[in-house]
């Protein structure tokens, strides 16, 4: 019975690349490569932000982390609604005066461009690490399936990813997200209620043995200035203040999530993808915490022993205990995830490349071709990404190795975009200076100290913004800032 399911898959995977290459046609400039010609709707830009934002690593990471714990992670949620209000009023007012295809585009205007170049590469830097781990994710799913080698599945999902995105640009990676988006969290749906009609006393049950146990609990307001503290990952506070910048600064200054904001037709628009999107982004979370915690609660009844590795639970799950082509249907879907999201990173990382670092150097050259420079690029980054992923087997359960590799670098960027909107201009040099500086401390937590990865971006970006501040009165603007 595995034929159907692999049919099933292998369908969804010819059908959704053939989809994704239609695109192509409409492809004439860069604003239609990067931006999808400004066309796609509030509705499917906010879908296509939740895919960005999310992908394999929340559909196998999520589970595992209310199998092993409780639903606190959702308090880094609230702290995302918090963000998408920062953004709305701070940012995306000015991403909107004018024409610009990436966010370092403003950090030009506001300090010069050597500072552009640093920001634009500290994101293609921290974007290619993270998205290195989601390539690993994917291949957990992949080798399950088929039984291959993880490398083997990373290059299989990376080619059928990058064909699509190669010829259809962000107008294929936003239609491709919205069709990928509605099949997962339909997987996700079907696996609910097919575990939970498996748990002999249903819903009553599941209460019954995980509440003495405080697996359902999902706010902890405790507080204290020690080191244990904030050792935690999961508290009301951390998640708050942590997740506000860490969303701050990945939908504020990334280019992977602003990409998407600056596709729409206007600011309003803008706007509305991006509350929107977080509504999507809590039932999301939330399904998937409820799958872990019944996953639990299954093991629990059957005595069975916890998995090796918590990220692996879910898929494995699925493909073993799921009726022939139920599995099969949930499985793309997780595939789903992973290709909508790869076509995103390897979008955003060409369009940061020739935005920000070729069409400045062309234009002085005399340099044509943008359009077969971007194609070259998302090549070019493809090929990166596979090496990357065969290396992010050694660090850790994939959903929280993303996130703090995501947080080294994102107090640094934000930082620095807080100081561009300062009404008094910093110098480009101090900017430079605090931003390495803010990095550096964001480094040290991670290799010096045991602080939770939700503070880094918190603490970054203080440190980034006060020694910008400190640094701007010891030092002048160069002769082009003056200018």
């Amino acid at each position: 019975m595995r034929y159907l399911d692999w049919t099933i898959i292998l369908v969804y995977l010819a059908g959704i690349t053939w989809f994704g290459a239609r695109f192509r046609r409409r492809q004439k400039s860069l604003k239609d490569y990067f931006l999808g010609g400004r066309t796609a709707p509030w509705w499917a830009i906010a879908l296509s932000i939740v895919s960005a934002e999310t992908s394999t690593l929340t559909i196998i990471g999520t589970p595992g982390l209310a199998f092993g714990g409780d639903f606190g992670f959702l308090q880094v949620v609230f702290g995302y609604l918090l963000a998408r209000i920062v953004i709305a009023v701070l940012f995306l007012p000015h991403y909107f005066r004018g024409e610009m295809y990436t966010a370092y585009e403003l950090i030009e205007v506001r300090f010069g461009p050597r500072l552009r170049r640093v920001t634009a590469g500290t994101f293609l830097i921290v974007r290619a690490f993270a998205e290195g781990v989601r390539v690993f994710a994917i291949s957990m799913v992949v080798s399950i399936i088929l039984g291959t080698g993880e490398f083997a599945s990373i290059v299989l999902i990376v080619c059928l990813t990058l064909f699509y995105t190669f010829e259809g640009g962000m107008t294929a990676v936003i239609w491709t997200d919205v069709i990928q988006m509605g099949l997962y969290v339909f997987g996700a749906v079907v696996a609910f209620w097919v575990i939970l009609h498996q748990i002999p006393g249903g819903w009553a049950h599941v209460v019954a043995v995980a509440a003495p146990l405080g697996k359902l609990r999902v706010v902890d307001f405790s507080f204290h200035l020690t080191p244990a503290y904030f050792s935690q990952r999961y508290t009301f506070w951390a998640g708050l203040v942590g997740g506000c910048f860490l969303t701050t600064a990945s939908h504020g200054t990334e280019q992977l999530l602003v990409q998407r904001l600056l596709a729409a037709r206007d600011e309003r628009q803008s706007r509305a993808a991006l509350f929107a999107s977080w509504i999507v982004i809590f039932v999301q979370f939330s399904l998937f915490l409820l799958i872990g915690l019944l996953l639990f609660v299954k093991h629990s009844d059957l005595h069975l022993p916890a998995p090796a590795r918590p990220d692996q639970l879910y898929p494995e799950f699925v493909w073993h205990s799921l009726p022939p082509g139920l599995a099969g249907l949930v499985i793309a879907s997780i595939l789903a995830a992973a290709m909508s999201n790869l076509s995103a990173a390897l979008n955003a990382l060409a369009s940061t490349t020739v935005i920000d670092f070729w069409k400045p150097l062309g234009r002085k050259l005399g340099w044509g071709g943008e359009l077969g420079t971007a194609r070259a690029a998302t090549v070019a980054w493809g090929g990166v990404l596979l090496v990357i992923g065969a290396f992010a087997r050694h660090w850790g359960t994939v959903l929280e190795a993303g996130l703090t590799i995501a947080s080294i670098g994102y107090g640094g960027l934000l930082g620095v975009f807080l100081l561009g909107l300062l009404p008094r201009r910093i110098p480009q040099n101090a900017a430079i200076v605090a931003m390495a500086a803010g990095i550096g401390t964001e480094v040290y937590l991670k290799l010096g100290t045991s602080v939770a990865w939700t503070w880094y971006a918190a603490v970054g970006t203080v440190v980034t913004f006060v020694a910008g501040l400190a640094a701007a009165p010891l030092m002048k603007g160069d002769r082009s800032e003056r200018q």
